[in-house]
């Protein structure tokens, strides 16, 4: 994509570092494409859909210090920054479930897998996306992530997380990431860490000290 790139010197060598385990799956991936892509002075998103693929988002994220509203239109990514600064942010924590996924098989799943009936899910997703940025407390966040949930499950033909692994937890999970693995969304009236950790989950994360 840069050819004369190289040109420039005899070669480098090159290290990157993280500061959080790579296994967590916070968009190492992404990231790097990201970086490798600002340095040669190319298009990132299109550096992603040559290697690893699949919609840019995590690539979006890179790119930006605040939170996002991320979609394609005519394969264009269409990037818009929004304020999400929730009053019940005590109530959110993030659960790792030890089992990292692999984002580029998951792309290919889905795909695969790719039903008919995506622009009516897309509608329906698209309304719980304003429902989740608009929700004026605990209760509407979670109404509306759980539908979401929801959605992704039919459209994925998976059963959620909480119905195969936590279905006596009270309160809400959200599947983050590729679906079944990394981080997940959990949003409870209580703090939840004695929950998970009974079940050998044990690195919960709060809201507050994950989001920069």
């Amino acid at each position: 994509m840069n050819p004369d790139f190289i040109h420039q010197s005899e070669g480098y060598s090159v290290t990157t570092t993280l500061t959080f385990p790579r296994n967590w799956g916070l968009g190492t991936s992404s990231t790097l494409i990201n970086n490798i892509a600002q340095w040669l002075e190319i298009d990132a998103f299109v550096l992603l859909n040559n290697s690893f693929g699949g919609s840019g988002y995590d690539i979006a994220c890179a790119q930006n210090n605040t939170p996002i509203l991320y979609h394609l239109e005519n394969g264009n990514p269409i990037v818009e920054k929004v304020t999400f600064d929730p009053e019940f942010y005590e109530k959110l924590h993030f659960v790792y479930l030890d089992k990292k996924q692999s984002s580029k098989a998951a792309i290919a799943s889905y795909y695969n897998n790719k039903n008919e009936n995506i622009a009516q899910n897309i509608a329906a997703i698209n309304l719980l996306t304003q429902e989740v940025l608009q929700a004026k407390n605990g209760r509407e966040f979670a109404t509306a992530l759980e539908e979401h949930e929801a959605e992704m499950s039919t459209i994925l033909e998976l059963q959620t997380i909480k119905e195969s692994l936590f279905p006596d937890f009270n309160g809400v999970i959200k599947s983050l990431g590729a679906w079944g693995g990394d981080f997940v969304l959990v949003i409870a009236k209580e703090n939840p860490s004695d929950y998970f950790k009974k079940r050998g989950f044990g690195t919960i994360v709060s809201y507050k000290d994950m989001i920069l």
